[in-house]
């Protein structure tokens, strides 16, 4: 199941510069936009995406420094409601937290041994969860964010995936 590790490292470690250049081909004037009710606008995304960062390295600490740690939930303000957007930080500032914070992130992924990639935890929300699933989700969340980027960015509104 984990034979690719050294690919999901290597994914996680290009993922800021893919987030980077991926905003600065976002018009200026698109980033604040917001498409309506309840979306998100892009620069929220990108927020969220840097202020999630701290919140995913301690648990990836926990992992290495307990046996079987017990997580809650994180809920921003409102669980799957994509209306409850992040606070606003500077797209420079929230892509400079995201790598900051991703490089650290790194490091202790790129330093754990087999026995913490094999670590598992509690978690309320999902029926299995590991060292190796969290480094793995925290992938699919950042691709999720850019696709959503995205298709906000490009899609015309009869098309728009609504989040409901």
């Amino acid at each position: 199941m984990m034979q690719d590790i050294p690919e999901l490292l290597q994914a996680l470690r290009q993922t800021p510069k893919i987030l980077q250049a991926f905003v600065k081909t976002i018009p200026k004037n698109k980033l604040a936009l917001r498409r309506g009710e309840g979306f998100w606008t892009i620069a929220e995304h990108v927020s969220h995406l840097a202020e999630v960062q701290p919140m995913l390295l301690e648990r990836f600490q926990r992992f290495i420094d307990e046996e079987c740690p017990e997580f809650i939930p994180f809920v921003p303000d409102k669980v799957g409601e994509e209306s409850a957007a992040p606070a606003c930080l500077s797209i420079a500032d929230a892509l400079q937290q995201f790598e900051l914070y991703r490089q650290k992130q790194r490091m202790l992924l790129e330093n754990a041994g087999d026995s913490i990639w094999q670590r598992t935890a509690k978690h309320p929300e999902y029926e299995a969860y590991s060292f190796y699933i969290l480094a793995r989700h925290v992938l699919m969340h950042d691709y999720w964010h850019m696709y959503r980027m995205e298709e906000l960015w490009l899609t015309k509104d009869a098309y728009l995936t609504r989040l409901e």
